[in-house]
């Protein structure tokens, strides 16, 4: 049989540095687009609510991410709960939002490139991304988490100076003017902006779930895993409610709300075209999409290996490399999906959105059936398994994941009913996936135990 081990080297400063860099670049963009839906005050009813979502949902899967320390992560824990069907469902459902995320940043990483060289194709750079971070991937997972938390601390540092900078122009009348999806009181089209925004609420979180899928790489699980997770979420949280507040305190925030880079424009309005805060800002803020991008190169390829070991995809999939002891044919293999997504981009529109917007509203949807597997399997396990080891326990429990639970649900149907064309394709994936690995898996069995997962 062959050797499908990880290699076990990661601290929870490394883990910290994956959760935070997972998910920072959906701090430089994206968010703003739901000032357009919602303004600002809606905005910010809406994000007060995901991030309640987010830390509830944090705080209870630590507990099985500690419980279950496998690469497959919400796979695992579903599989376990639910078995092969459930396990399947998790698993494509997080495989969807992890390889279906990262074309939109190697696109963003690539506009930030044209910027500074106009010659440079952004569709090139962002390929020359792929492979140079898939390379980086490969080599080592120590190599690969040490560069994440090299990229994700100077991420945060510029993130804390863009505050800095901007602060003594900040003025609260800027930020509430117009807060209403641009009207001054709130209204019926403003609460129905609130709900049109969630996904953009998402994405200052999207993918903080990816330290689950490092877990088997991980020095005393039961130990770094809930250090990581618990101040990694509470970082991102303060990092959010930062740079959404004094973005939109330093003048007209309409200005900001269809922009890609609303914190170079933000801080443009404050310290002018030649300061050298804002070039430091541009340049700086390449750190942030890179170790987004990093980061969920290493969670796709983890679940993609965990998916394979278990039988639900090709052997070859699980196949570990001998000397660097890393997936690296499932790096490359969600690599491929994610390269041919950057060349289609311009050549496909669904639903009148661009194919990137589209797929990351998929990742959206992949990441919500995840959150809510996950917490079904938190509930389902604490019944029919109550003597498995529970290094951390999951606080205010039944509370803390009924509540994630319970918003990841109405996050959902806002999400199906602003975007129906979407779910419809994102529903077929799911179907036709599940469907053929279950019949594969039945006809060629599992490659490897994982884990302890029942077989």
């Amino acid at each position: 049989m062959q050797d499908v081990g990880l290699h076990k080297s990661l601290n929870a400063f490394h883990l910290w540095g994956i959760a935070v860099g997972l998910v920072i670049s959906g701090e430089y963009f994206g968010w703003s687009y739901g000032w357009a839906n919602a303004g600002t005050l809606g905005f910010l009813i809406t994000t007060a609510v995901v991030a309640a979502m987010y830390i509830a949902f944090i705080f209870s899967f630590t507990e099985l991410t500690t419980a279950i320390p496998q690469a497959g992560g919400p796979f695992a824990y579903s599989r376990r709960a639910f078995g092969p069907l459930g396990g399947c469902v998790a698993g494509y459902a997080t495989l969807i939002e992890f390889v279906f995320a990262p074309p939109a940043i190697a696109l963003a990483i690539g506009a930030y490139l044209n910027v500074q060289f106009p010659d440079l194709d952004p569709k090139h750079a962002a390929l020359g991304a792929y492979l140079l971070f898939m390379a980086l991937n490969i080599v080592g997972v120590q190599i690969a988490a040490t560069f994440e938390l090299l990229v994700t601390i100077l991420a945060v540092i510029e993130l804390l100076v863009f505050m800095g900078v901007v602060a003594p122009a900040f003025d609260l009348a800027h930020f509430i003017a117009h807060g209403w999806a641009g009207e001054a009181t709130v209204s019926l089209a403003a609460v129905g902006g609130m709900f049109a925004a969630i996904p953009f609420a998402i994405w200052f979180f999207l993918a903080i779930e990816g330290v689950a899928m490092a877990a088997e790489e991980a020095k005393d699980p039961k130990r770094t895993i809930p250090i990581a997770y618990i101040t990694g979420v509470l970082t991102l949280t303060a990092l959010a409610f930062g740079v959404m507040l004094f973005a939109g305190g330093v003048g007209d925030w309409r200005t900001l709300s269809n922009l890609n880079d609303p914190l170079p424009q933000a801080m443009k309005a404050v310290v002018g075209t030649s300061s050298g805060w804002l070039h430091m800002l541009v340049w700086l803020g390449l750190f942030g999409l890179v170790a987004s991008f990093h980061g969920i190169i290493m969670g796709y390829s983890r679940q993609i290996f965990a998916l394979a070991r278990a039988g639900f995809l090709p052997a070859t999939l699980a196949r570990v490399h001998p000397r660097f002891r890393t997936p690296h044919i499932a790096t490359l293999a969600g690599g491929v999906v994610g390269i041919v997504a950057i060349y289609s981009d311009s050549l496909v529109t669904i639903a009148g959105q661009s194919l990137t917007a589209s797929i990351v509203t998929m990742a959206v949807f992949g990441a919500l059936v995840m959150y809510g597997m996950s917490m079904a399997s938190l509930f389902r396990l604490r019944r029919s398994e109550p003597d498995l080891p529970r290094p951390y326990r999951a606080p205010f429990y039944p509370l803390a994941p009924a509540i994630a639970l319970a918003l990841a649900a109405i996050c959902f149907l806002a999400l199906v009913i602003y975007n129906p064309l979407i779910f419809v394709l994102f529903l077929g994936v799911m179907v036709l996936a599940v469907a053929a690995s279950l019949v594969a898996r039945a006809g060629g069995g599992e490659t490897v135990p994982d884990g302890g997962a029942p077989l």
